[in-house]
């Protein structure tokens, strides 16, 4: 289904024009389940059939992309096929692309970059030339004075490095060419989110690599990789009234605002079919075919359970590209839905008493030639070993239980404020749901009563109807009230915020993980018997897994009394980055040094504090500007109320820029934006609940938040954002 007559347009002349050529009759159309009118998907990614139809102009083929040493042996070759590729889909630019740290709610795309074109001017002919070889692709030089360092450099020390990132391909995108990078001081420290999250990738393979071959598979030179998939939530709302709404502009949620008379009670919005009388379904079809065509396989879509909430689901693959590919996915949901008049929400809450937004990590681990280690036949069938996949998993119980702080610092997101623990995602107690078999199943391992392989269960479903025959299902239901479900082959983070840089999230499972496989390794190394090392490690930390409801307050003052993490305050989880068994856990996988913990725990409590200092702000403005204006036309309302709370907020927010360092200045903010802005907007709330509606100035709930009735698809032209 399109959603526009001129996207059916589209279609069809782009399959038209392909069967045109060299077709001797005329109006051709594509045969039934043709692909041809997507032949240009993936032509702007620089690998596999594209990457090699260009090296081997240059004598050379796809093949030594898989070899991270081509920088060294062959970066002008590739240069010059990068270029040769670039001018053929009309690019003549490039930058490398990084990940500065404290980049979510505030950077658009989350990413840095500068611009260069890849041409020069001969400076005797005065000629054009094309200008870009193997030093210009493989490293770049920036001032990276300007990015958040938490102290990791001083004024006078402004050198920011780039090299490329040969585990993510390059892509290409209008007239640019991007160079996914890592960003380093001159000192070599990790000035941003992805040069830790490669090196946890080292040292999962390396010990990965260790445990298997004690458990009967070597893999020789292969590696131990990390693929993600990464669910992404989001809102839509009207852009006309978005920018009646100087809280959402700003900060991306809305600080203040009275509940529309109708919300999610209805159950009427999750997976709903989307609708033709609004923009939304033309816009989430754009931003697939502009996500397809460089290389992101963004599959799934579907309405999520809040009104105007969506979410966008692609196939699963390698942690740093999906990374690179989600930032860009955000870019492009933002952009695309302006083109359709609609302002796109990333944050976590950007509207109360309805649900808010995740991006749910989707994580597994596999040998680069895809044995999937969390599938239990197939690991079992790889190491010709009936108890690998318990010992593998007893491994990763043990590094949820003994770091389920740092999970609960990876996740500490402001917007996930608001969001942890609301019905609506996971609460910030850390534990993990295996289902009653699996729980069964590796119960039975660690008490010694058996060690044959784990069998998933199934069972028959039989409707009693002649229509609908029997179907088999899983013997196990979903539980989405865990923070850390298994869920076949994979663990699902669900607790992930929705605006977040997933690269601390996965920089943190590879890490813990790391060092339980190492340990392991060491342990069986020195002579002890994986089978007794696996069953104590299941003993000691098997009060993590939990297969009940997570939602449930009695449940989890249980899980408070097992003794599991448990951190509310994402303030205080961020301060446990620099907890000394976490500082030497990075250090000994050589992930992040001392230094790097510190840095970062510094950035994102500053990020916190901003974030918090900019709503406080907006809030200040709203009220002065838009609520008090409003409440004095109409002659009624709690006008000495809101006038105090304006010196309120001021007086919180000399106190937090007087703080003594980062870490109190985060806690004083946490506390403004928790407790009294709480409470400041429920004044502004009462106000807008009697004033007059043609008094009011912003933007209200209803207006924001059905697009299906308060506004209509976009009129029809033969416009094309993409040349045809």
């Amino acid at each position: 289904m399109l959603a526009t007559a001129s996207a059916a347009r589209s279609l069809l002349s782009r399959t038209v024009q392909r069967h045109a050529i060299g077709a001797s009759s005329i109006g051709a159309t594509r045969t039934m389940a043709s692909i041809e009118p997507y032949a240009d998907y993936g032509k702007a990614v620089f690998t596999g059939r594209v990457a090699d139809e260009y090296l081997k102009k240059h004598g050379s083929s796809a093949d030594i992309l898989d070899d991270p040493s081509w920088v060294k042996t062959h970066s002008d070759t590739v240069a010059a096929a990068v270029l040769d590729w670039a001018v053929d889909r009309g690019a003549n630019t490039y930058c490398h692309w990084f990940q500065p740290m404290a980049s979510s709610g505030v950077r658009h795309g989350q990413t840095g970059q500068v611009q260069n074109m890849m041409m020069k001017f001969n400076r005797k002919t005065n000629d054009v030339e094309f200008d870009f070889d193997g030093a210009m692709l493989i490293k770049g030089e920036t001032d990276g004075s300007s990015y958040p360092n938490g102290g990791l450099r001083a004024t006078h020390q402004a050198g920011g490095y780039l090299a490329l990132d040969t585990s993510s391909p390059i892509f290409l995108r209008g007239d640019t060419v991007f160079i996914p990078s890592a960003f380093v001081s001159y000192y070599g420290a990790a000035l941003d989110e992805k040069t830790p999250l490669l090196r946890s990738n080292a040292a999962l393979s390396k010990h990965g690599k260790r445990l298997l071959a004690h458990l009967g598979l070597d893999i020789g030179d292969g590696d131990v990789v990390s693929n993600i998939g990464l669910e992404q939530e989001f809102f839509l709302v009207p852009r006309d009234q978005y920018y009646r709404r100087p809280d959402l502009q700003m900060a991306g949620r809305t600080i203040i605002g009275r509940d529309a008379p109708r919300g999610q009670e209805m159950c009427d919005h999750y997976m709903a079919p989307p609708s033709l009388s609004s923009p939304a379904l033309a816009a989430m079809q754009e931003m697939q075919d502009e996500c397809w065509r460089i290389g992101i396989p963004l599959k799934t879509r579907h309405r999520e359970v809040a009104p105007n909430q969506y979410e966008f689901a692609p196939l699963y693959g390698y942690n740093t590209t999906q990374v690179d590919q989600n930032l860009m996915v955000m870019q492009i949901i933002e952009e695309v839905a302006t083109r359709h008049g609609m302002a796109a929400l990333m944050q976590e809450k950007p509207f109360n008493d309805v649900n808010g937004s995740g991006k749910h990590n989707n994580w597994s681990l596999a040998t680069d030639d895809g044995i999937m280690m969390l599938h239990p036949k197939k690991i079992e069938q790889a190491t010709g070993n009936p108890t690998a996949f318990a010992v593998i998993m007893s491994a990763i119980i043990a590094a949820v239980n003994e770091h389920g702080d740092l999970m609960r610092m990876s996740i500490a997101s402001p917007g996930n404020d608001f969001r942890l623990g609301a019905c609506e995602a996971p609460p910030a107690i850390v534990s993990t749901y295996l289902g009653d078999d699996m729980t069964f199943y590796l119960s039975h391992f660690k008490d010694g009563k058996g060690e044959g392989e784990y069998v998933p269960q199934t069972k028959m479903l039989d409707l009693g109807t002649h229509e609908v025959l029997p179907f088999e299902v899983p013997a196990e239901d979903r539980n989405r009230t865990s923070p850390f479900p298994y869920g076949g082959a994979r663990f699902e983070f669900r607790a992930v915020g929705s605006s977040q840089n997933v690269s601390m999230v996965n920089t943190v499972l590879n890490t813990i993980v790391a060092e339980k496989f190492a340990e392991f390794a060491d342990a069986i190394d020195a002579g002890a018997d994986v089978h007794d090392l696996a069953r104590a490690a299941l003993n000691e930390n098997w009060k993590v897994i939990f297969n009940g409801d997570n939602y449930d307050e009695t449940m989890q003052q249980e899980l408070t009394d097992r003794g599991l993490w448990r951190i509310d305050s994402g303030v205080e989880a961020i301060a446990t980055l620099t907890a000394k068994k976490n500082v030497d856990l990075f250090q000994k996988m050589k992930v992040l040094t001392k230094e790097e913990c510190e840095s970062r725990q510094h950035v994102m409590h500053d990020h916190y504090t901003g974030t918090v200092d900019v709503e406080a702000k907006c809030l200040v403005d709203m009220i002065q500007q838009h609520i008090i204006p409003s409440v004095k036309a109409a002659g009624i309302g709690p006008l000495s109320d809101l006038e105090a709370a304006v010196g309120t907020l001021k007086g919180a927010m000399n106190e937090i820029h007087s703080a003594e360092d980062s870490y109190k200045a985060a806690q004083l903010s946490r506390v403004l934006r928790l407790e009294t802005m709480i409470d400041i907007r429920a004044v502004c709330d009462a106000a807008e609940e009697i004033c007059p509606a043609n008094l009011w100035t912003l933007a209200t709930y209803k207006e924001l938040m059905f697009l299906d009735s308060h506004t209509t698809a976009g009129p029809e032209n033969d416009s094309q954002f993409y040349e045809e």
